[in-house]
């Protein structure tokens, strides 16, 4: 038996489900890691893999990336957890506000979720509206405001997809389909009590589907005619598409936006910013609360900077040779896919890619949903099998790092071939 199946039994006798979060798991049970370099993971068994998954998005810079980690023991030297400002919070806002100039005052926080909880709050605040618009496959995180369902075409109100979430809640958030601007414009003209328009810019939780053409500048020109706030979420974009996520990207100003995964680069931390009278609501002297005892703890503020520092400091290089493996990996992947006469898209943003089982073009939620699943974990599990380690869902993204050289990337993709040919089979 497997170390890897042992430490899974005993998991199960003590955690929910034997994992801490639902989208490690697959069948019959994750490989757990005893540690990472660079590109790779080394599970309990000895076994290396190349790492696509990347925290899900949040390891851009690569795993102990050495300026990073020099920066947290020399933080942790000075302390862990003070409950009381430091300097690096100021330097950390500050840094964050030059490179999102939309983010004028910054709140840190500890994740993704708590940052798009806070933001709807906050606009719900500024605007004194109740209702918010999200995207069908766009996720946030999983609090009530967002852990929704609803049906393509029109706004349908969110119904919770989880036990225990409150529909009351849920129905205050409208779910419309993604890239899709009349939708949008429908929607706005009938409901007069939208607060904001929550959007991740490129929808990486449902594979991966890029904005199409003109969307995102339809997006932010209708928000701003019916006086709805613009939340970007770039919890997964930020830093990732350039230093200043993709706002800068498409050229798009919102007007509040949400931070996290490589903004720490695999420490614990999130963000909250955007024009100052609206960031001026929050508490103490604004009347929306939010508060968090590890908010801004000095050790993740300390790999925030540095990841923030790092990844300007290489930005000429960072971006475009990232966008260049990710382009030529994926291109490759689609016309080994080609050749063997496999119904699929790839669709490809930057640094992240997803291959879809169909032979429609993903665009949205339904377009999504509509491809071969199960060819999909057919890919998985070869991957696997061949050293390459990808989120083992077919709705999540696969995500490359500056760690990933261009011997990793031949070898992922003659690993893709290799398991296209059993989904074949």
């Amino acid at each position: 038996m497997s170390k890897s199946r042992k430490l899974f039994l005993r998991s199960k006798k003590v955690i929910p489900s034997g994992i801490n979060s639902p989208v490690r798991y697959y069948a019959p049970y994750p490989f757990f890691v005893t540690r990472a370099e660079g590109s790779s993971m080394w599970d309990a068994d000895g076994k290396r893999y190349l790492d696509f998954c990347n925290g899900y998005g949040a390891l851009l810079l690569g795993h102990r990336r050495k300026e990073i980690i020099s920066a947290v023991a020399s933080q942790l030297k000075k302390g862990t957890l003070y409950c009381a400002p430091t300097e690096l919070e100021v330097n950390l806002s500050e840094l964050i506000s030059k490179n999102f100039p939309s983010m004028q005052k910054v709140r840190l926080v500890n994740t993704g979720g708590e940052a798009t909880m806070t933001s709807i709050r906050l606009a719900r605040g500024f605007t004194k509206k109740k209702k918010i618009i999200k995207f069908e496959g766009c996720y946030h995180g999983a609090h009530d405001y967002v852990l929704v369902k609803a049906g393509s075409g029109a706004a349908h109100n969110g119904i919770s997809v989880s036990a225990g979430g409150l529909d009351e809640v849920s129905r205050n958030t409208l779910v419309i389909q993604y890239n899709n601007s009349q939708d949008l414009a429908d929607v706005l003209d009938r409901e007069k009590d939208v607060a904001a328009v929550i959007i991740e810019p490129v929808l990486a939780n449902m594979g991966l589907v890029p904005p199409g053409k003109g969307f995102l500048k339809d997006v932010r020109k209708l928000t701003q005619e019916h006086d709805s706030l613009l939340i970007f979420d770039e919890v997964v974009t930020g830093f990732r598409m350039s230093t200043g996520g993709a706002q800068k990207y498409y050229s798009i100003r919102p007007d509040i936006t949400t931070l996290g995964k490589a903004l720490g680069n695999g420490f614990v931390i999130a963000a909250v910013g955007g024009r100052g009278e609206i960031m001026d609501m929050l508490s103490p002297e604004g009347q929306v609360y939010q508060a968090s005892t590890y908010a801004g703890n000095p050790v993740s503020v300390s790999a925030a900077i540095s990841s923030i520092e790092t990844m300007n400091r290489n930005k000429a290089k960072l971006y475009p040779g990232l966008e260049k493996k990710c382009k030529d990996l994926a291109s490759s992947i689609g016309d080994q896919a080609s050749d063997m006469r496999i119904p699929h898209q790839v669709n490809r943003e930057s640094s992240m890619f997803q291959i879809f089982f169909t032979d429609r073009p993903v665009v949205d939620y339904a377009t999504a949903k509509a491809a071969d699943q199960e060819k999909f974990k057919t890919l998985f599990k070869e991957l696997l099998r061949e050293g390459i380690f990808v989120a083992p869902s077919q709705f999540e993204t696969v995500f490359l790092s500056y760690a990933h050289g261009e011997d990793e990337i031949k070898m992922a993709a003659a690993a893709y071939e290799r398991a296209l040919k059993k989904v074949k089979q």
